[in-house]
């Protein structure tokens, strides 16, 4: 059984023994009922040996052509059903209940040409128990274990792959030797055929997982469910390459899993997503998590009419009738990714589109950008890849020229409007500056969804798909289009590319925040200057962000490589930890977004930015599709540059200087002066003298009243607002009159999440309660960024301050994410 973890370390593990066998692919067919609020059906599991035990095949064991053909000469005769259970198979040291399994298996209906059809399994299941007990088996049987939280396992069971017609083509081409008495050996033949096709027969190898997890069972195997994982075992199986390479296992997801957030969209209708929470998907299917296991998925998932399912799929799913009253949704992807990394949203959600010719001016306008060092990107695209075999986008001409992917934006009916002013419009426009910057999308199409309030971040980015926050759509495009660059970036960086630890968070942040800013630069098509001027302001938001948070969070917390030189180690199994991986604060620092964002800054401005982003995208061409640690960027990085050695900046300096170690990095603190000289922020500067010396006359001849045409502010860019209330939050005392003033002059009701929370922290820090209705929007809309409010209501001390903070919270306790409601509510009580 698995070893216990001590709670007080914060650490997740990763259970999975993923150096014996290797998932390549799942295929989950689910229903999903909002009622019960559980999501339940049947996962298949493909198996490849893992690389403790790939160059061990027992080649001798396996079945010869002419046997395999008897055999499936016999099948075809046989009807096809699932079998019921004997529980004479399971070991006599073993307790064993008895499962009653009925149901039928309609045909499969995928043709040859691979249209991907909606296949439809429907099998009931009843159980007196949640699994076999297999502790004291006695015996050195392989376990496989998969990462497995909050979930009811109902049965296990060995897929018979031999069964499905047609299937004996993935034998025919291999060498078989010797006579095999065992059909197992067969089947994980068949499986590793099918597994390993080259990837120009991709569509065919989809259409036979479709086939072969519509198999009937043919053997349940023992299983035990641990806090972490759920343990599979075959008696008498030792080996992994014994072991049955396609299994199936049938189970529930539970309503209070935390993979998975049953809540209500911004209209009040039921809905459920997977959010990204620190467990990631394990209790919401039974995978393996570490991200060595790249693997493929397609899923069939049926509810109601009514409601739609969007997932990481390269397809753009129509529902297909499963009966009445219900839809069935299939998506695929033949891209591997970590099982991390799937992402699925069933909701009323309502597509956004736009006029036409608004929607084609806007797109006419804005795929005007040329890909920099073009000629030299397509001579990289020319060299073979460095990724497992799949149908690569970086290897295919159309798509290297595809300034803009297909997209869809999805949200619930009321902010349909919303996203109409301003989402849809700068979708084509982020994602066309993208390509300007980096070359060939990774994915081949794009959903964009606004989800429920209750929502942790400000947006997240899957395989096809990027949630974001309602936060973003008020205010005009600023935030909106710097949160949208930033979740596309993650396209190339998290997701193409992906950190072999997940400890090395930075690799997946620090780009992306590096790459929103050129993004949308390019986005808007601002001259240099301009591009200056908006960058060295935001570097000094940041830094300002850094510094506070530095000084806030334990120092622990604060170091991008906490595993050191053990980074993207694992034990013999494969199984590790992902350090204070639950810990529930560290949602909520930004300090990997922001000490990688420096680091990248500082390297760009060393070797030129021109110079840079040909690196950058050199490194995309030469490692998409595959797991990196720092020092792989790193080494590129500075081999590419030579000059840049001699002059002492090396791997081990970067990561003494800023990945292994706490607080502000040396480099930068030489830095954080530079910033104030920008005009942005000196135009800033300028305006918050005035509204001090505004407030000294107001506070010094209180009778008089301000006429409003003694002071005239300039309009300021939303983060130059920001920047005002953060020094005018350095203020010891501000009026209520200059409060009433800021608020009208800036129009901060209709500002942006970034500037109402500054806004917030100014009503807060001064008690004006004029905004405390302000307050009680920002942390019922807004909830991706307002726990930071809620310790500022309580600091205070202030018995109505207190009180609004305990009515909020009690108002969205119930659909808060959970780290969130831990967090605030050991701020309250």
């Amino acid at each position: 059984m698995e070893t216990q973890l001590d709670p007080m370390k914060d650490d997740l593990p990763l259970m999975a023994n993923t150096s014996y066998m290797l998932v390549k692919h799942y295929v989950l067919d689910l229903d999903v009922d909002f009622k019960s609020k559980v999501i339940e059906g049947s996962i298949v599991l493909f198996f490849e040996s893992g690389r403790q035990y790939r160059k061990t095949s027992s080649a001798g064991k396996e079945c010869c052509q002419s046997q395999f053909d008897e055999i499936c000469k016999m099948r075809a005769s046989e009807p096809c059903h699932i079998p019921m259970i004997n529980v004479s198979t399971c070991s006599s040291k073993t307790e064993c209940n008895d499962f009653a399994v009925s149901g039928k298996e309609e045909e499969a209906t995928s043709d040859e040409d691979s249209n991907h059809s909606n296949n439809e399994q429907a099998s009931g299941i009843s159980s007196s128990k949640d699994c076999c007990d297999i502790e004291d088996h006695g015996n050195k049987d392989f376990l496989l274990v998969l990462d497995c939280c909050d979930l009811s396992v109902l049965k296990v069971e060995e897929v018979d792959v031999a069964a499905v017609s047609g299937i004996e083509k993935f034998t025919r081409s291999a060498k078989l030797t010797g006579v095999s008495k065992e059909l197992e050996n067969l089947r994980n033949r068949i499986v590793h055929e099918l597994v390993t096709l080259p990837a120009d027969r991709w569509k065919e190898q989809l259409h036979y997982f479709t086939h072969c997890s519509q198999a009937p069972g043919c053997g349940e195997l023992l299983f035990s469910t641990g806090t972490w994982s759920l343990e599979i075992r075959k008696s008498g199986i030792q080996t992994p390459v014994d072991f049955p390479h396609a299994i199936r296992i049938w189970y529930k997801t539970k309503p209070e899993g935390r993979s998975v957030a049953w809540t209500t969209d911004q209209s009040g209708r039921p809905c459920v997503y997977t959010m990204g929470s620190p467990i990631n998907n394990r209790a919401l299917f039974p995978c393996q998590e570490p991200p060595i296991a790249l693997s493929t998925w397609q899923a069939s998932v049926r509810t109601a009419a009514g409601f739609v399912v969007l997932m990481s799929g390269e397809n753009s799913a129509e529902p297909v009738q499963h009966q009445e009253g219900i839809l069935s949704w299939y998506y695929y992807v033949s891209m591997p990714m970590p099982a991390s990394t799937f992402t699925i949203a069933v909701g009323c959600w309502q597509e956004v589109k736009q006029q036409s010719f608004k929607q084609k001016a806007a797109i006419g306008t804005n795929t005007e950008f040329s890909l920099p060092s073009s000629q030299t990107d397509l001579r990289w695209h020319e060299e073979i890849c460095g990724h497992v075999e799949y149908p690569c986008r970086f290897q295919n001409p159309a798509a290297r020229l595809q300034a803009v992917i297909p997209y869809r934006v999805f949200a619930p009916w009321c902010l349909m409007e919303s996203c109409e002013e301003y989402l849809l419009l700068l979708v084509p426009q982020c994602l066309s500056a993208a390509y300007a910057t980096l070359g060939t999308h990774p994915f081949s199409r794009l959903d964009v969804l606004i989800v429920p309030s209750n929502f942790s971040s400000l947006g997240m980015a899957s395989p096809h798909i990027i949630f974001l926050s309602q936060s973003v759509l008020p205010g005009g495009s600023h935030l909106c289009g710097t949160r949208l660059c930033h979740e596309i970036a993650h396209a190339w960086f998290g997701l193409a590319i992906g950190a072999r630890d997940w400890t090395e968070e930075w690799i997946s942040e620090g780009f992306a925040t590096f790459l929103e800013d050129i993004f949308w630069a390019r986005a808007q098509q601002l001259s240099h200057d301009e591009i200056k001027g908006q960058q060295e302001l935001k570097a000094l938001l940041r830094w300002r962000r850094l510094r506070d948070e530095v000084q806030n969070s334990e120092e622990e917390l604060q170091v991008l490589r906490p595993k050191k030189e053990s980074t993207g180690e694992l034990s013999e199994s494969g199984a590790s930890v992902v350090k204070y991986g639950l810990k529930a604060e560290k949602i909520f620092m930004q300090v990997h977004y922001l000490k990688g964002y420096f680091l990248l800054r500082s390297l760009a401005r060393k070797i030129g930015e021109v110079s840079y982003l040909a690196s950058l995208r050199k490194f995309v061409v030469k490692f998409h599709g595959q797991l990196v640690l720092s020092q792989d960027f790193l080494s590129m990085l500075l081999e590419d540059i030579p000059k840049q050695k001699q002059s002492g900046l090396t791997v081990e300096s970067i990561f003494q200087n800023w990945l292994d170690t706490s607080g502000i990095p040396k480099p930068l603190l030489e830095e954080g002066e530079t910033w104030k000289e920008c005009q942005l922020v000196q135009q800033v500067s300028g305006e918050v003298t005035k509204w001090i010396q505004t407030n000294r006359r107001i506070r010094k001849s209180s009778k008089k009243k301000m006429k409003q045409d003694e002071v005239v502010f300039q309009q300021l860019l939303p983060d130059q607002l920001v920047l005002l209330l953060e020094f005018l939050l350095e203020e010891k005392t501000l009026c209520p009159r200059i409060l009433q003033c800021l608020e009208r002059t800036y129009q901060l009701q209709e500002q942006d999440a970034e500037v109402r929370h500054r806004w917030c922290e100014l009503v807060i820090k001064h008690k004006y309660e004029p905004g405390y209705g302000d307050i009680e929007r920002f942390l019922r809309e807004d909830q991706a960024m307002g726990v930071y409010l809620y310790g500022e209501l309580m600091v205070n001390e202030d018995a109505k301050q207190q009180e609004l903070a305990r009515k909020c919270f009690a108002a969205a306790q119930e659909h808060m994410d959970a780290s969130s409601a831990k967090v605030v509510a050991e701020m309250l009580f």
